[in-house]
């Protein structure tokens, strides 16, 4: 994947994508609280740190290097 689509898609990623995972996070956390059985705390605190984390690990390949100048592009003179 160039560097032009990688950025474009971690922006895509940044402004729709996060804030639909975070309605999600949200609705399952919410969820897991609203039972009659509540769920232990440690148990609640494991599903907060893998949906708190667990979004950046299989988009790392996308975010890394954005921020760094374009490595295809020509130098500059």
């Amino acid at each position: 994947m160039t560097y032009k689509a990688r950025k474009r898609l971690a922006l895509f990623v940044l402004v729709i994508g996060l804030p639909v995972y975070i309605v999600v996070a949200a609705t399952i956390m919410s969820y897991m609280m609203s039972q009659q059985v509540r769920f232990p705390i440690a148990v609640e605190l494991v599903v907060y740190v893998l949906l708190g984390i667990g979004w950046a690990f299989p988009l790392k390949w996308i975010f890394k290097g954005i921020g760094q100048p374009d490595p295809d592009a020509p130098p500059k003179q």
